[in-house]
């Protein structure tokens, strides 16, 4: 579904994971609080998903308003929302004290570590897709 709204999506999503997870598997030693960290660090995590998610569409509909010769001003509004969101969020976090607001900018931050990282990524899934295909193991040739 997500290869659908954009091609580098699902790698992008795969690499905030993947830095989540590693994130989280080394952080956590360290916390003192550890519960507090993992929450953080997650709620960050879904965070930078969402906010790839939505400028993937944001991206989809501006190039379709492009071809059609009208001008968007939805991309403007919708990163203005993105990130009032953004920081609703931390202030929410924060006030109710649900999670480690530094672990949570940790987690956010793995959307720009993921787009660095999206080239591996995307290598990754392409040869788990060329191993696996359709759920059987594919013939090397």
């Amino acid at each position: 579904m997500l290869r659908r709204i954009n091609q580098a999506l699902p790698g992008l999503v795969l690499g905030i994971a993947l830095y989540g997870a590693a994130l989280w598997a080394v952080g956590v030693w360290f916390a003192k609080d550890r519960l507090q960290y993992t929450a953080g660090l997650w709620i960050g995590i879904a965070l930078a998903i969402g906010m790839a998610i939505n400028m993937a569409i944001v991206i989809l509909d501006t190039v379709e308003a492009m071809e059609e010769g009208r001008s968007s001003r939805k991309s403007l509004l919708y990163a203005v929302v993105r990130y009032f969101v953004l920081v609703a969020s931390f202030l929410a976090v924060w006030y109710w004290k649900v999670g480690n607001v530094v672990a949570m900018f940790a987690g956010v931050m793995g959307l720009k570590v993921a787009a660095y990282l999206q080239p591996f990524t995307h290598k990754l899934m392409t040869a788990a897709q060329g191993r696996f295909l359709c759920g059987r193991k594919a013939k090397k040739g």
